[in-house]
């Protein structure tokens, strides 16, 4: 598997602002809570992103990255209530 990277500047603001840190999203993943891996929704304006979709703490969040020969580059990580409701079943509490 390629090396999973991301910008640690931006880590540390999305712990700050949002609860959550790309050490989490590799965590839940690596537990099995990765849901799904799309296509960006606006592919015009990031032509080279597809995002995973990560179940953490009970809750979906979407991770867009870019994909190199050499790495995984993570680029934000937002929580979403519309992939929460259609990946996650109501009341799927898990943990990851």
């Amino acid at each position: 598997m390629k090396p999973i990277n991301w910008n640690s500047a931006k880590n540390i603001r999305l712990k700050s602002e949002r609860g959550v840190s790309f050490e989490e999203v590799l965590a839940a993943m690596a537990h099995g809570a990765l849901l799904d891996v799309v296509a960006h929704p606006n592919a015009e304006l990031y032509p080279n992103q597809r995002i995973f979709v990560v179940r953490i703490r009970g809750y979906a969040y979407l991770v867009p990255f870019v994909e190199t020969d050499q790495e995984i580059f993570l680029k934000t990580i937002i929580p979403s209530r519309v992939a929460s409701k259609k990946y996650l079943a109501e009341g799927d509490n898990h943990e990851s």
